[in-house]
């Protein structure tokens, strides 16, 4: 268990979560529709400051690793395949905020298919051949300093963070989450910096939607 593989969990799990809420979203609804588009462009903006870093901070580490050269160019394709795939359903979902269609969820969630067809492929790439390559330079310096960049530039942007992260964690996850950052700040961030995600996000989840 890593970082990037709760991050990838926390993808995998919203992805999940607005195919089926996608499926089921009466028509007209455009409440509803408003809720999960604002849930969209949270994972949206997630994911995007995390390929963002790993574009920026990343790459050009492991760019000096024996062996990473051509992984790294090929983790770059596919960073841009994800841009294009989110922004196609960035797109249908803001279509569907403003009608509230059942038609417009259905074109959303297909969109959203397409996406995760394309992320899976790359977080399952990134885990299986990448993630090997960075295991022996997690405690260097180098590495260190590598995580500190890639960390939110804001209070209120780890509050947001830690919040969406433990919104339904398994207990994997959760587990190495406290191993790696004390209780306290975990909480502390997502419960009082995170009250925005709780507020605005979250409930996009509650079983009874």
């Amino acid at each position: 268990m890593t970082m990037n593989r709760v991050i990838h969990a926390a993808v995998r799990r919203d992805l999940g979560r607005l195919e089926s809420a996608l499926a089921t979203a009466p028509d007209g609804d455009t409440a509803r529709a408003k809720q999960l588009q604002v849930a969209y462009a949270h994972l949206h903006d997630q994911l995007k400051h995390h390929h963002e870093g790993e574009d920026t901070h990343v790459f050009p580490f492991l760019a000096r690793v024996e062996g990473a050269t051509e992984l790294v160019e090929v983790m770059e394709t596919e960073h841009q395949a994800m841009a294009d795939a989110l922004a196609d359903v960035r797109t249908a979902m803001d279509t569907y905020a403003s009608t509230g269609s059942a038609g417009d969820a259905r074109a959303a969630r297909d969109a959203i298919v397409r996406a995760n067809d394309v992320v899976e492929r790359h977080l399952h790439h990134e885990e299986n051949e990448l993630e090997p390559l960075m295991l022996p330079h997690l405690e260097t310096p180098e590495w260190k300093a590598v995580e500190k960049q890639m960390r939110p530039a804001s209070l209120a942007d780890s509050g947001r963070f830690m919040a969406w992260v433990q919104d339904g964690m398994p207990d994997e996850e959760r587990a190495y989450l406290r191993s790696a950052i004390p209780v306290p700040v975990t909480f502390l961030l997502s419960r009082l910096a995170g009250r925005s995600y709780r507020r605005d996000v979250a409930p996009a989840w509650q079983p009874s939607t």
